[in-house]
Formats: structure tokens, sequence, C-alpha cells
């Protein structure tokens, strides 16, 4: 379990700097007039809270005690930058951070970690792509086809906009009427 634990906390404070930076990214793309490029920042960085609340109650149940982390410091540049910065960061927690961390609570049996970890990844996987279309489109100048809506479900994180949104989360199957909207 003491691998685990080192994942938990790592990947609490990643979610934790990723929805700090991707709330600085927002406010970056709203200023550059990019909107909704902003609202998909806004959104995204709800969902990375939602990752870092729930790694923070798996890391509290395991060692029985309350858990603080601060945000890693980063760099806000051009929106363009900052989708790039964001594309690289979901990358690798999709190849290799969570992949990992997956493993390792699989094997230490810690499912409580595994679940938090599962739910992250899938999201993960989604947000990698919202921002490579994002970048493509606003590299085309085309930023006008971006989603308009985006639905966070609250309880994995799992980030839907208005084309492919259900009934029912994917990943967790809590009820579409319980997701976060950002519009």
């Amino acid at each position: 379990m003491e691998k685990t634990i080192i994942n938990l906390r790592s990947a609490l404070i990643g979610e934790t700097t990723a929805s700090a930076k991707y709330a600085a990214f927002s406010k970056k793309a709203k200023e550059e007039g990019n909107l909704k490029i902003s609202l998909m920042f806004e959104a995204i960085s709800r969902s990375e809270s939602i990752h870092a609340m729930n790694h923070k109650r798996a890391l509290e149940f395991l060692l029985k005690d309350t858990v603080e982390v601060e945000p890693e410091e980063f760099e806000i540049k051009s929106t363009l930058d900052n989708l790039q910065d964001a594309i690289n960061g979901e990358g690798y927690e999709v190849s290799t951070m969570y992949p990992e961390f997956i493993e390792v609570a699989t094997n230490e049996d810690v499912k409580r970690a595994r679940s938090t970890f599962s739910y992250a990844f899938e999201t993960e996987k989604k947000h990698k792509i919202l921002f490579e279309n994002a970048l493509n489109e606003m590299k085309k100048n085309n930023e006008s086809i971006l989603a308009s809506t985006y639905y966070i479900c609250p309880v994995c994180g799992y980030t839907y906009t208005e084309s492919d949104v259900k009934d029912a989360c994917e990943i967790c199957n809590t009820k579409k009427e319980k997701f976060i909207i950002f519009q």
C-alpha cells in the first residue's frame, strides 16, 4: 500500500495543479477573445478538481488523517501555447502516469485508489481529445465550431459536450440530471 499512498499524493498534487492551471488558462483565453476555449478550460478545470477531491478522499481514508496540498507553479502563456501544455500534461497522464498508478493499486489491492485513478484515467483521455481538437480549430481560425456547452459528472469528473452527453455517465453511471453544466 506504500506505493499507492505515494501515487495518490502525487496524483492529488497533479490534479490540484491542473485545476488551477486550467482556471488560469481559461482567464487568458477569455482575455484573448477565445471564448469557447475559455469555457472548455473552465469546465475541464472543474473536472480536474473532482479528480483531486476523489484522490484526496482516498488518501485521507488510507492515512486516517487530513491531507492538504498546494498547486505546483506553472506558467501562463498564449492560449495556443496553453493548449499545447494541456495536451502534453494529459498525454503524460494517459500514456504513463495513470496506467502505472492503476497497476500499482491493483497489485497492492487498494480498491479505492484503483477506482479514483481509473475515473481520472478515462476522463483524461477525453480531455486530451478536447484539447487537441481545440488547438486544431484555433490554428484554422475556426473556434466557432467548438462546443458551447460542457457537462461534468460530479462523481468521476467525466466531461461531455452537447453532442456526446448521455442520460447517465458512461464511466460511473451517475444520472445526467446531476451533471454540472458549463455554457
